[in-house]
């Protein structure tokens, strides 16, 4: 395993194909500074763009949080310019894990609340352990979620539990999370980074061309009628069809082995 540091704050261990991008800022915990956001957003752009990369996991270093959401102290500081210039470094490190082009997964303990939860939100699964206790309560700090909440959240759930969760700022513990479907996978406690790079290796043994035609077919058909999502469908097939990635699989099928990915 070999580890690399994004700032004082990010860190990336290699787990072979599988990324582990790790929130570590324990002594505040892991509540999102400018300078996390920056060093997340450059963490985030150089797995994606990395060809060896196949599954990213967002984990946390912190024992009993995940992450608290955006650093209210340092936001008390700021000036309504400074506030201004901030915002798009804050909306990079959302954007930074919502835009990576592999399959991710967060792995949640603890507290996930407002801005944490929405780096959760971002992954394409959610596991979590029995301590972990999520929400977006910005509205009781006089503001709304700006990390994706409003958008991702009813995507999850739908439009009237989301907003009956945004508008009371409530905390939901996990068991209730996974009923609701906040969560998708619920396991013991200090099970949930385990579990996570599980499923994550589990992944990594698929196409990596595959995996991310795949990611991206959902993403982008995600709401729209079904004959347009199936034309979107269609053109992420295509992109792989004829990929070097397709020709082994088919191949390792018929000859009864374990395929050999070229990654093309």
């Amino acid at each position: 395993m070999s580890e690399e540091r994004y700032g004082e704050f990010v860190l990336v261990r290699r787990h072979g194909h599988v990324a582990e991008l790790a929130l570590d800022r324990p002594k505040a915990m892991n509540a999102v500074s400018t300078e996390m956001a920056r060093s997340l957003g450059a963490a985030c752009a150089a797995l994606g763009s990395d060809s060896g990369v196949r599954v990213v996991v967002l984990t946390s270093t912190h024992e009993r949080a995940f992450c608290v959401g955006a650093d209210l102290k340092e936001r008390n500081s700021f000036s309504d310019a400074e506030l201004v210039r901030q915002r798009p470094v804050a909306r990079g490190a959302y954007t930074g894990v919502l835009e990576l082009p592999v399959p991710t997964i967060a792995a949640v303990h603890g507290f996930a609340l407002g801005g944490g939860f929405e780096l959760a939100l971002s992954c394409d699964v959610i596991v979590a352990d029995r301590t972990a206790v999520v929400g977006l309560p910005e509205v009781s700090v006089g503001v709304i979620p700006g990390g994706g909440g409003t958008q991702l959240l009813p995507r999850r759930v739908g439009a009237a539990r989301a907003a009956e969760l945004i508008f009371t700022a409530r905390r939901v513990e996990a068991a209730e999370a996974r009923e609701l479907g906040l969560v998708d996978v619920l396991v013991a406690e200090g099970q949930d980074r385990e579990e996570a790079l599980g499923l994550a290796e589990r992944m990594a043994a698929n196409s990596p061309v595959g995996l991310r035609a795949a990611k991206k077919a959902l993403r982008l058909g995600h709401g729209l009628d079904l004959r347009a999502g199936l034309e979107v469908e269609d053109a992420a097939w295509r992109s792989v069809a004829f990929s070097g990635d397709r020709a082994e699989g088919v191949r390792a099928f018929n000859e009864k082995r374990q395929p050999q990915w070229p990654g093309e």
